[in-house]
């Protein structure tokens, strides 16, 4: 049963809005257990709606409606009603200031949409649909307004009021002519203005205590901005990384994009419950304190990375996003892709372009390849929805940063800044599509870009069938690409995609060759490296290289230049070529990857037969390399120790095999720990970092590697390497060391476990972040019994289902990261995270959609688990009361 008949909304039934909004004001009363906000709003027909007789349709959910008027009178009752959600006034003036008085409670708003409750206050989360939590309003992005706010709560328990903009005046007691006379004598007041019109879904407001680390920045053009990053009573001591972050992503946008801070300020807000990482409001950003505090015994490097990139998007989103918005929902990428490329392009400048690529590419055929081949599959600019929240997804954001990568793979740096420039000319202010970006880049660089749109309208990832040939005689090597996309939901077929496809030629001795391009197109010239990036657009191509003297190792796909998959039948003698002298780092990691990957499936095949699992002992070989050259980049070669991980390798196969993925993954560590294990041990000992802690990437990167060896020293779980972990968990001096240790011993069979755990609970059990860490590394634990364990977990005291974070580390960690464990055959997992889905969507829909995605690739599995799955995604269909949230990834994934 559920809460409501759920609408799909298309794509193609877009029209504009009636009416639009010029100006906002919102009084903001706030007392405990209440809140009450007079809206006014200057309304006008919309010429471009073409209906002239179309009723005022506001948006408004969980709110009672105190009063409405019209240029100051108030309507009748049958001058309005309220039904489905909607305020809707059938005879509207062409022009006309709207007020209304609302009321709710924002401490039974356990959604975390719109106005709600944390342990410091209230704050907001208006995106996507918020905003019509706390007031009457046309929620929709192409509503764009000027807003100015006036807050007004008791002064003791929300000492901090603030709104999006600049602060224009405050003062104790009440404003004068408050709307809500009061004798109370404690209240204090503040009025903020944002000079720059924003759809409401960028709307922002704080009314708590929090503690406040103030800085200054200086533009290029001389503006002296102020910045403030407000976090939770007794933890400044953690925000001032984040704070020295946005000053290094403000320098790095003027110096990149040309782009300065447009606000007399700019304010983060960091509180525990948030549903998302953080949100990019017009100069006043709300995060999630996983985003933004950090200090070197509580936060890992990978957590001050975190904090880098999400401090890097939100503030890069104050111009692709905010000062240029969506025009509506299926537009998101147009905001979301393009930022994540830009927080992406700042990172590799920030630390390793190497590393980072890798890390990228990573995750996206961890999350985002299993996504198209899913249920949930989409394009980058989906066609339909029934909840937008269900589409801040992998596709959208890491896909969509593909999509726009390739862009600038095409057009060239200088070429992508001018389609940039030429956006921001054409756009500022204004609420747009993707096709307007698209041609924007088009006009800038007078190209053709039509097909390149297929990007955005067609679901699924490419796969690209490469095979070449050499003729001596010529001197000529021939690539054949031939490219198809598989079926997704609603698309059988596909017209052939814009493949930017960069290859480079290794000759026999490890050089890049530099041939020349006889048949076939090439965005640009080649690089100095030999890096040719071909125009691959039609279904089958064919490219001739002249001038080839020998027969080269072709590099395919050089820095993941496009999001596809290639199939090629390098053998294993070019792989190790291609590892030893690739001269692009990320084909290096990525011929290693394809070997390993072949390795470790045909393993699963020889374990399911009941023999020997052989590694090639040139691959072995290889893996001893990686480890004796680690002194050259530890960051990169902690990347080659990685393994394909579990999940990518199902995706690989026909029928998932959890159990004997599990077993030849740990198999393959096992071998290359025993047969280097001195040489891992070293390598733990010789890249230990001195001196103070420092998240800079070279101390991050030797972090990594000795981490790194560690994991594999682990994997033999015999008393000497648990009594390695257990000693370096005990004097470890930063977080990174310290859970590096504690995950090896999650994973082990010791005595050191169980104590282990207990001490880090014990020492850390006031530090919220920290204790997500140790219920994460319990329910991440390969370690037969984890269901169990998880399930004890989830009845600790310091367990809090209503708390995203700490339902992520227990719940999502197990479901989605832990697939040996949430896989298991008996189906007893798949019951359980069923039960936990409906529990959860009763308090917060969006974080329990999340987790019932957990579900998506269902049928990839054997029968026996397919049963399983099936019967607990029909109990989820089947609860009471279930939200449009969930039942729409339910549903999807039962068609």
């Amino acid at each position: 049963m559920r809460d409501a008949t759920p609408q799909t909304i298309r794509l193609q039934d877009y029209t504009p809005p009636a009416f639009v909004v010029s100006a906002v004001e919102l009084d903001v009363d706030i007392r405990e257990g209440q809140a009450t906000v007079r809206g006014s709003l200057r309304v006008a027909r919309n010429p471009a709606h073409g209906d002239a007789s179309a009723p005022l349709v506001l948006d408004g959910r969980d709110l009672e409606l105190v009063s409405v008027s019209i240029d100051g009178r108030a309507l009748g009752e049958g001058e309005f009603r309220v039904e489905d959600g909607h305020l809707v006034i059938a005879q509207a003036p062409a022009g006309f200031a709207l007020q209304t008085v609302v009321r709710f409670d924002p401490w039974k708003n356990t959604r975390l949409e719109g106005l709600y409750a944390t342990k410091s206050g209230l704050v907001t989360q208006c995106e996507a649909e918020g905003f019509r939590h706390i007031t009457y309003f046309i929620d929709r992005p192409d509503v764009m307004a000027t807003y100015a706010v006036t807050l007004c709560a008791p002064k003791a328990r929300f000492p901090r009021l603030l709104a999006n903009g600049n602060l224009v005046a405050q003062g104790d007691g009440q404003p004068a002519s408050w709307f809500v006379p009061s004798a109370d004598e404690g209240l204090h007041w503040a009025r903020w203005e944002d000079p720059f019109p924003k759809p409401s879904y960028l709307f922002a407001m704080v009314a708590a205590q929090l503690d406040m680390l103030e800085d200054h920045f200086t533009t290029r053009s001389g503006k002296r901005a102020l910045l403030q990053v407000y976090v939770e009573s007794g933890k400044l001591d953690q925000a001032g990384f984040a704070m020295n972050c946005l000053k290094r992503c403000m320098e790095w946008d003027q110096h990149a994009f040309g782009l300065e801070l447009d606000l007399e300020r700019f304010m983060i807000v960091a509180v525990s419950d948030f549903n998302a990482g953080a949100m990019e409001n017009k100069g006043l950003n709300i995060f999630n304190t996983k985003y933004i505090l950090a200090r070197a015994d509580t936060a890992t490097d990978m957590d001050y990375y975190g904090v880098d990139k999400v401090v890097a998007h939100e503030y890069f989103h104050n111009w692709t996003g905010n000062r240029v918005t969506c025009r509506d929902w299926f537009q998101l990428s147009l905001k979301e892709g393009l930022t994540v490329y830009r927080d992406q392009e700042y990172s590799a400048d920030e630390y390793s372009r190497p590393v980072a690529r890798i890390q990228e590419v990573r995750g996206l055929r961890e999350r985002q390849y299993p996504e198209d081949a899913g249920p949930m599959a989409h394009p980058v600019r989906p066609d339909s929805y029934v909840e937008i929240n269900n589409f801040y997804t992998s596709t959208v954001y890491e896909k969509g940063a593909e999509v726009v990568r390739m862009y600038a793979t095409m057009l060239g740096k200088d070429g992508f800044r001018k389609g940039m420039d030429l956006y921001f000319e054409r756009h500022d202010g204004q609420a747009v599509t993707c096709d307007d970006f698209r041609a924007a880049m088009a006009d800038a660089n007078g190209a053709d870009l039509a097909q390149f749109s297929r990007w955005y309208s067609q679901a699924g990832t490419p796969i690209v069938e490469a095979s070449s040939s050499y003729d001596a005689r010529k001197r000529t090597f021939t690539l054949k690409l031939r490219q198809s996309c598989p079926a997704t939901p609603g698309q059988e077929s596909k017209q052939p995609f814009v493949i930017p496809f960069a290859v480079g030629l290794v000759d026999l001795d490890g050089r890049d060759l530099t041939p020349r391009l006889e048949s076939g197109k090439a965005y640009g010239k080649a690089s100095s490296s030999g890096t040719i990036v071909l125009a691959f657009t039609e279904a089958e191509q064919e490219f001739v290289f002249g001038g080839v003297e020998e027969q080269p190792v072709p590099s395919l796909l050089r820095g993941f230049s496009a999001p596809v998959r290639v199939h090629y039948d390098y053998s294993d003698s070019e792989l190790t070529h291609l590892i030893a002298y690739d001269s692009d780092a990320f084909n290096r990691w990525e011929a290693g990857q394809v070997m390993t990957t072949r390795v470790l499936l045909a393993g699963v095949e020889q374990l399911r037969k009941a023999r020997e699992m052989e590694v090639p002992p040139a691959l072995v070989e290889a893996f001893g390399r990686v480890l004796a050259d680690g002194s050259r980049d530890p960051a990169f070669a902690a990347e080659c120790l990685q393994l394909p991980s579990e999940a990518y390798l199902a995706e690989c196969m026909e029928v998932a095999e959890p159990d004997l993925i599990h077993e030849a993954r740990v198999k393959f560590m096992r071998d290359i720990a025993v047969r280097y294990r001195t040489r891992f041990e070293g390598a733990f000992r010789h890249f230990t970092t001195p001196g103070p802690y420092s998240p800079d990437a070279a101390a991050a990167g030797r972090r990594a590697l000795r981490n790194a060896a560690l994991a594999y020293v682990a994997t033999v779980d015999d008393g000497t390497a648990r009594a390695l972990a257990f000693l370096e968990f005990r004097r470890a001096e930063n977080m990174t060391d310290a859970m590096a240790a504690l995950s090896a011993l999650a994973n082990s069979a010791g005595a050191e476990r169980d104590r282990a755990l207990s001490m880090f609970y014990e020492k850390w059990k006031d530090e919220a972040l920290v204790v997500d860490k140790w219920f994460r590394v319990q329910a991440s634990s390969w370690r037969p019994g984890t269901l169990e364990r998880v399930q004890a977990l989830a009845a600790h005291p310091a367990f809090d289902l209503r708390n995203p974070n700490r339902a992520r580390a227990l719940l999502h960690a197990f479901a989605l990261d832990n697939p040996v464990n949430f896989h298991a055959a008996d189906g007893g997992a798949y019951r359980w995270v069923a039960e936990q889905v409906v529990a959860l969507d009763r308090l917060n829909p969006q974080v329990a959609s999340r987790l019932a995605r957990a579900f998506d690739r269902w049928r990839k599995y054997d029968a026996g688990r397919q049963a399983h799955a099936r019967a607990a995604l029909e109990s989820i269909r089947a609860a009471e009361g279930l939200s449009g949230n969930v039942a729409e990834v339910v549903d999807r994934a039962l068609q």
